[in-house]
């Protein structure tokens, strides 16, 4: 087999379908990496949606018999919405960050690398693969730095010199000992935008973020948002683009390149109101085919009550007390009644202090003793 004739027949196939980067690297294991993600753990300041072994995470030899070389692959996605709509009183929007814009890039990712996994078995008897999105074991940012499809941004995103750091990443584990590709120099210098405009002082340090300060993190939790972030999370439905949208390596960079990754405008920034009703057939029909429905409808219409809240939205006011009476969901029901107590408003204090009355979950009671003290 002439592996050199072979990587480079791979190159132009995968960009054939659609892969807008790929590279290549060794199986060896990533060391420097082991001792960031211990440090990490030791902090707390993993987000808990990661495998949690550290050994998996970074020896590839533990997840397939004798690798040789890894294949990394990145897909660009826009971050430019067309006719984008405008929120006014009376019909706020919320926004879901880029990476959700269009079909969710897990499904997207893993059709490119099914198909790079079936271009090799039909070219290499005995070749054996094993390929991630996102889920998998290995960390995608370290391979893709390694195999020089960008630098490792202090934001704590890959950066590519071709599409800023708006790209998808994905790999193949494989035993073809492919040549490895030239890692590319860090060109962030003494740039510290990401790190100073940070909402919630995420990124306390270049290339190190408390996932759990995240914004990105926070939106896609269940529970009850933490106060001291209710106010940072704006009209974010899902995921923050923040750290992103200020990089200079970022600008001029729209990624127009996948019809699949287009975002529908009224699905990218729904109206908010709705969303509070909305069925969890309705919820999969609309929202299922992006990535930010992952979690169910419930993070995102907690979200949406804050963001109402945020907007002081007055016109909201009779959905956000019928959740705080008829909801079936403490947090839902809780939510409510800060947002009530945010927005404030004729009868929304008589509406409270009846809720409390008849009321069971403390967490609830909790939050509408907070809701009372905003009017106060």
């Amino acid at each position: 087999m002439n592996v050199t004739a072979l990587q480079t027949e791979l190159i132009s196939y995968a960009k054939s379908i659609g892969v807008d980067k790929i590279g290549f690297t060794t199986a060896s294991p990533f060391l420097e990496l082991k001792n960031r993600l211990r440090r990490q753990q030791e902090l707390g300041f993993q987000s808990g949606f990661e495998e949690s072994d550290i050994e998996k995470r970074t020896e590839p030899t533990l997840l397939l018999d004798r690798p040789e070389s890894i294949i990394a692959i990145a897909l660009a996605y826009p971050s430019k919405m067309e006719n984008a709509p405008v929120g006014k009183k009376g019909e706020r929007r919320g926004i879901f960050c880029r990476a959700s814009w269009g079909v969710d890039y897990h499904v997207a990712v893993r059709e490119r690398l099914q198909l790079i996994e079936q271009w090799l078995h039909e070219r290499v008897p005995n070749v054996k693969i094993k390929s991630m999105v996102d889920t998998g074991e290995l960390v995608d940012r370290a391979v893709a730095e390694r195999a020089g499809i960008g630098w490792n941004g202090k934001n704590c995103s890959i950066i590519t010199p071709e599409f800023g750091s708006y790209v998808y990443l994905g790999e193949l584990i494989t035993n073809i000992p492919f040549a490895p590709d030239t890692p590319i120099e860090d060109e962030c210098g003494d740039c510290r935008l990401c790190i100073d405009v940070c909402p919630t002082g995420a990124i306390v340090a270049p290339g190190q973020l408390n996932s759990q300060r995240c914004i990105a993190f926070l939106t896609q939790t269940k529970g009850f948002l933490p106060d001291e972030f209710r106010s940072k999370i704006g009209n974010r439905l899902y995921g923050c683009d923040t750290c992103q949208t200020v990089c200079p390596k970022n600008k001029g960079k729209s990624n127009w390149i996948h019809e699949e990754f287009k975002p529908d405008p009224e699905l990218a920034k729904p109206l908010l109101k709705p969303l509070l009703s909305i069925s969890n057939k309705e919820f999969k029909a609309r929202f299922g085919h992006v990535s930010g429905s992952w979690r169910g409808k419930k993070p995102i219409q907690r979200n949406a009550i804050l963001a109402l809240a945020h907007f002081k939205e007055e016109a909201a006011i009779p959905e956000l007390l019928t959740l705080l009476k008829q909801d079936e969901r403490p947090v839902i029901r809780g939510t409510a009644a800060w947002a009530l107590g945010k927005i404030g408003g004729d009868g929304v204090e008589e509406a409270l202090l009846a809720a409390k009355e008849r009321e069971q979950d403390e967490e609830v009671i909790a939050e509408i003793e907070k809701g009372l003290a905003f009017l106060k």
